[in-house]
């Protein structure tokens, strides 16, 4: 059985995602799916949950910051722990380059923090940046970016 929500999150991401959706049908085909796939249902659940919540953001406009104007972030104790330094310095990378501004960030941080592992690593917060850019408008640019990413280094994983 496999055991993390980024797990299953990727997986439909992966199946159910094309320049066309708009988002992941959630259901019980899709859920039976995951079930046969060897997803337990507590981490179906928490990943239906989950993509609900990050549904929530597509009402928000967001405002793009322009150059390096981005507030300063100090992580607290709990989130330095969560998120590796890879993952944290992944996200100062993606400031500095202008994909995500600070609000952005957050959200990010956010939704990889909701993904309730034990440690998010390199790998899971390109994962959740790429969710979460797939999901606000007029980031299209930065959907593709990220998508580069982390498709380039899932294939030379393989």
């Amino acid at each position: 059985m496999k055991e993390n929500v980024i797990d299953v999150l990727k997986y439909l991401f992966e199946s159910y995602m094309d320049e066309d959706s708009e988002q992941i049908p959630l259901g019980s085909s899709v859920e039976n799916e995951l079930s046969l796939a060897g997803f337990g249902q507590k981490n179906i659940g928490k990943a239906f949950e989950w993509l609900e919540d990050l549904s929530k953001l597509k009402s928000y406009q967001f405002q793009f910051a322009e150059g390096n104007n981005f507030p300063n972030r100090i992580y607290d104790s709990f989130e330095q722990e969560q998120l590796s330094t890879e993952a944290r310095g992944f996200l100062y990378y993606m400031e500095d380059m202008g994909i995500l501004d600070f609000s952005l960030r957050e959200i990010v941080i956010e939704r990889a923090l909701a993904l309730e592992t034990e440690q998010i690593n390199l790998e899971q917060i390109q994962w959740t940046s790429l969710m979460v850019l797939f999901n606000i408008s007029g980031s299209e640019g930065a959907f593709s970016w990220i998508e580069n990413i982390v498709f380039d280094q899932s294939h030379m994983q393989h």
